[in-house]
């Protein structure tokens, strides 16, 4: 048989760098704390690390705001400091994958400023230029994430500059083969520092409508299906996002990725594809798998934590995936409430199983495998850009620090620092306190990466669903060629559950369970509330 690429089946865990440990004093956690915490990382289980953007910027979006997308902001470290990450990584085998910023840089850019010095500028058709509308006023109706206008004038020139975020973020035209080229040669750069692979932000931006057409209105009753974005749900994003053109894109890209160095085939891409109809979502797989390797799906961030709609997701997007293709799963954010905060404590833990039993590769966010809640963050204490424009939105609750340890600091930073954001506690303790307690969730995180990697069901394979019990998410897993079947069964309820037609007339015993052994129920066809079982056959 072929063997499968590392990235099938892997989990990647997500790390938010300004949060994870702060080693210099100055309470922003940076790669020297990510190098010092790799042994977590592989006592873990995990295969890989990815990093949101460590790379030298004014910070006004905390560093997807990109100024020298060749250099490490010194907030962070500095290139040597990254590549003892790469080297301390390597060296307990895990990957290494950075975030890839394609649809904007900053307006403290080299490129932007050339391109700003006005209309003759060599670098001028790198950013989208136009002039205003015939009755004035921006050429077109799009809006950013933000809820305000896309397109900022800049009154030397009298021409518009078009931002599909803040004003000091200005969109790449990619369109122009030289973007397109100078793009591609910052993927040489870090893949020949040693990179596994990209996580691509926002991967549809880079295509817009060519026409600059305005965005429909979002038709009356219609729900967005990501989390609420103010002003940004008032549009149906067609034109400024997803032109057919994107596809070509990364066709080119991943002919890149897919030969590079000596080892091809090895690099992998991620796709940030916020799209919630998935046959369009897994359009960007490519019709020949020739596109991202694993556009990420976003589903389970969204859909209501009941039986029934999880179910109805999974099926959904299990349907839609091409023939061969692996899914990638993700429970947790940067930039959505934490996953303890959002299903609730007592059924993180179900969370947790159901992540790390799916077919495909799981996306693991820091500090989700202690229970870490959304932290309480005051009006004075917002941070988040998109928080300060509308607090209700603030993305800052889910990237609260790490708590490693006891102490006013958590073993984040320094005693008597204060951390960038307010700390805050899982009910279950720090790392340090959950690594000592047989029932934590770190613990059981720990078993069920384990199980993972020693039950061949558990990886890229065949889900099949089974109903029998009301408010029971259950379903078989099989491995490829079909040699083993185990049933996970999760109670999303808060009471106790019987699920014998669940389990039927197999005999089945317990390989591991959610719930502390005082209130599973062993092997009987009870389930406990809040419990999640994985059943191998007796």
């Amino acid at each position: 048989m072929t063997k499968r690429p590392w990235w099938q089946g892997a989990v990647i865990y997500h790390v938010y760098p300004r949060s994870f440990l702060d080693t210099d004093g100055d309470g922003v956690g940076d790669l020297r704390g990510i190098c010092r915490r790799i042994p977590y990382l592989a006592s873990l289980g995990v295969d890989a690390l990815w990093l949101s953007p460590v790379f030298s910027s004014p910070m006004d979006d905390f560093g997807y705001d990109i100024r020298d997308h060749t250099a490490i902001d010194p907030l962070f470290g500095n290139l040597a400091d990254f590549d003892a990450l790469i080297r301390t990584a390597h060296g307990s085998g895990l990957r290494v994958l950075i975030d890839y910023v394609p649809n904007h840089t900053s307006s403290e850019h080299p490129w932007f400023r050339a391109s700003r010095t006005g209309p003759d500028s060599h670098r001028r058709d790198w950013y989208i230029w136009r002039d205003p509308a015939p009755a004035g006023g921006p050429p077109n109706n799009w809006i950013t994430l933000f809820g305000e206008p896309a397109w900022t004038l800049d009154s030397d020139s009298g021409q518009y500059y078009l931002h599909s975020f803040l004003p000091s973020m200005p969109d790449l035209d990619w369109r122009n083969p030289a973007v397109k080229a100078a793009m591609f040669d910052v993927a040489r750069f870090w893949l020949d520092r040693g990179v596994d692979g990209f996580r691509v932000d926002c991967a549809p931006l880079v295509a817009k409508d060519p026409g600059l057409r305005d965005n429909p209105p979002m038709p009356p009753g219609a729900t967005a299906h990501h989390r609420p974005m103010g002003g940004y749900d008032s549009q149906r994003h067609i034109n400024d996002q997803g032109h057919p053109d994107v596809h070509g894109i990364y066709r080119e890209f991943r002919e890149l990725l897919d030969f590079y160095g000596e080892n091809p085939g090895e690099r992998v891409c991620l796709g940030e594809v916020h799209e919630y109809d998935w046959p369009v979502w897994s359009s960007y797989f490519g019709r020949d798998l020739d596109e991202i390797h694993l556009p990420i799906n976003f589903g389970l961030l969204q859909t209501p934590w009941q039986a029934g709609a999880t179910r109805d997701l999974l099926r959904a997007v299990t349907r839609a995936l091409p023939a061969t293709a692996v899914p990638a799963w993700v429970m947790g954010s940067h930039d959505d409430p934490r996953v303890a905060s959002r299903v609730g404590t007592a059924q993180a833990p179900n969370a947790m199983m159901l992540l790390l039993t799916l077919p495909g590769t799981a996306i693991l966010y820091n500090g989700d495998e202690l229970g870490l809640p959304d932290a309480d963050i005051r009006p004075e204490d917002i941070r988040d850009p998109w928080g300060l424009r509308t607090p209700g939105l603030s993305r800052d609750p889910a990237r609260s620090p790490m708590p490693w340890t006891d102490g006013p600091t958590a073993g984040f930073t320094e005693p008597g620092v204060k951390p960038w954001l307010p700390l805050a506690l899982p009910p279950g303790g720090t790392a340090e306190a959950q690594q000592g307690d047989p029932g934590s969730l770190l613990r059981l995180t720990q078993a069920l990466l384990a199980l993972r990697r020693g039950h061949a069901a558990l990886g890229p394979g065949v889900i099949e669903f089974v109903e029998g019990s009301a408010g029971v998410l259950a379903y078989t897993r099989s491995g490829e060629p079909a040699a083993e079947s185990l049933l996970v069964t999760l109670n999303l309820t808060g009471r106790r559950v019987r699920i014998d037609r669940i389990l039927g007339d197999c005999r089945w015993e317990r390989l591991l369970s959610t719930a502390p052994a005082a209130s599973a129920g062993g092997d009987s066809p009870v389930l406990a509330p809040d419990e999640g079982v994985i059943w191998r056959p007796g």
